[in-house]
């Protein structure tokens, strides 16, 4: 559990300094602008992470295999625990839902931080994407919160 409170200080700290930004112009951020920023970083940690998770493994079969690793050994590096479900319509959607997403979990209290909760999840949606792609799939993903801390990604995969 050490571990975990530098992780989230660190990720609470990236969503301050980019919508808050230290200079003296104190220019407003717009919020598009700030979860681009943050889906960038995420990405770039997402495709590190993975190579180094994935250095001694054979190769996946599938897809669907690429989302399973994603689900279990990827997300239990990062989040210490494994998604709660993961759905698919076999057309290249799937959705991963973790139920209690220890990064929403310090502002669920109430309804009134539902409005920003977005910004809690645009990095993680570029580490999910960052990671499929340096296994080779592009995508797109997105993330909803349904009632805090509970959240759904959704990632489509391109059909070519």
């Amino acid at each position: 559990m050490a571990e975990e409170v530098p992780f989230d200080f660190l990720h609470m700290e990236m969503i301050n300094f980019v919508f808050n930004p230290p200079d003296d112009s104190k220019k407003e951020v717009k919020t598009e602008e700030g979860m681009t920023t943050l889906e960038s970083l995420g990405f770039r940690v997402g495709q590190g992470l993975v190579e180094r998770l994935t250095k001694d493994c054979p190769r996946f079969k599938d897809e669907l295999d690429t989302m399973k690793f994603i689900c279990k050994d990827f997300w239990t590096s990062v989040y210490k625990k494994q998604i709660d479900n993961l759905r698919t319509n076999h057309q290249g959607v799937y959705v991963l839902q973790d139920n209690k997403f220890r990064l929403l979990t310090q502002i669920s209290i109430g309804k009134q931080y539902i409005e920003i909760a977005p910004r809690f999840l645009s990095f993680t949606c570029g580490l999910i994407r960052g990671a499929l792609s340096n296994l080779g799939i592009t995508s797109v993903v997105t993330a909803e919160v349904i009632t805090m801390p509970a959240c759904k990604f959704q990632i489509q995969i391109p059909r070519t």
